[in-house]
């Protein structure tokens, strides 16, 4: 695959730091910045800097900002990064263009109601179009500096998987490849919810070994929700899974575990929300993964102590006492 132009669908952190990662590679290219707020763009291309989701990392000569979706029609890959909320209608405005290239989708959100992941809305909204997913520890404030990681490329079809592989790999993104779509976008997904549950643990000033604790039980609770949805087994022990997890529920980037914290410290979860330029995915994910593990008769303690906080109007002492009053049981169950 010869990639002389990627598109990026949603100029948000994310977005912004794919750019900049777009830019490295060895062949020229151009790369297209598409956002749906005409004033940021028009920020962005005077100032040359995303103030609001990625500040002191100016843009790249070869990134071009633009509103208007139709620019990313001829790009020959195009990585879609909305918020999940928003997938649905970004899936809309990139199927009316009518675009020619692959499409990767780098969104970790599973879609309220429908259970929906988010390779699923674009498949039913471009259904001719060459897909592939996206997922793994990569905050975005790294990425963009060119801070060495690991992610890996979910795609059915293993020659445009490889040929994503190269076309999308860098000197500081070393990008490893799997068939299994599902279990990569569970994986990248549902490790939001418990870093939420870690934040709140921090909140209230619990230590290492509550964290370990509760990081190590959310991967049973991964596993076993993420099987339930179609994912494999092996892949919540990789990157999108275990290292995904890992990283959102210690990291000082991670804006999932930073809200968790704020309501273990009490705060109201309408407070932090208006207080924050950018989405904690975690928290519609929470209300998808708990319908979903309700769907499947599944227990899912964490989830449900998470949902309850945040739906129920449960205090952060109320929902560690359910989870610890549960009736003890052997490990892996």
């Amino acid at each position: 695959m010869t990639a002389s132009k990627i598109g990026i669908v949603g100029a948000g952190s994310f977005g912004t730091a794919l750019a900049h990662l777009a830019c490295e590679a060895a062949e020229p290219r151009s790369v297209v910045l598409w956002g749906r707020d005409p004033e940021q763009i028009n920020r962005l291309r005077v100032s040359r800097v995303n103030d609001a989701y990625l500040p002191d990392v100016p843009l790249a000569e070869n990134i071009i900002p633009t509103h208007d979706i139709t620019e990313v029609r001829d790009a020959d890959v195009i990585l879609v990064v909305p918020p999940s909320r928003g997938m649905r209608e970004v899936a809309r405005r990139i199927a009316a263009v009518n675009p020619r290239g692959a499409i990767v989708s780098c969104t970790k959100g599973i879609e309220r109601g429908t259970g929906l992941r988010m390779s699923e809305i674009l498949r039913e909204a471009l259904p001719g179009s060459p897909l592939a997913v996206l997922s793994g520890p990569s905050h975005a404030e790294e990425l963009a500096r060119g801070i060495p990681a690991a992610v890996v490329l979910g795609c059915e079809d293993e020659s445009l998987a490889a040929a994503l592989q190269r076309t999308l790999s860098t000197a500081s993104l070393r990008i490893y490849t799997s068939p299994d779509i599902a279990g990569i976008e569970l994986g990248g997904a549902l490790k939001n919810v418990f870093a939420l549950a870690a934040g709140v643990g921090d909140g209230l000033g619990f230590g290492d070994n509550t964290k370990a604790a509760l990081v190590t039980r959310g991967v049973v609770e991964m596993v076993r929700l993420g099987v339930a949805m179609g994912g494999r087994p092996e892949t919540f022990y990789g990157l999108s899974g275990m290292g995904d997890l890992m990283v959102t529920c210690f990291s000082r980037h991670s804006r999932n575990r930073a809200v968790g914290e704020r309501l273990g410290r009490g705060e109201r979860l309408e407070a932090i929300a208006d207080s924050m330029q950018m989405i904690a995915e975690g928290v519609p994910t929470t209300a998808s993964a708990y319908e979903c593990a309700r769907r499947f008769g599944l227990q899912t303690p964490i989830i449900d102590a998470v949902y309850g906080l945040i739906y129920e109007g449960k205090s952060p002492k109320e929902v560690l006492l359910e989870i610890l009053s549960r009736e003890p049981k052997a490990e892996g169950r």
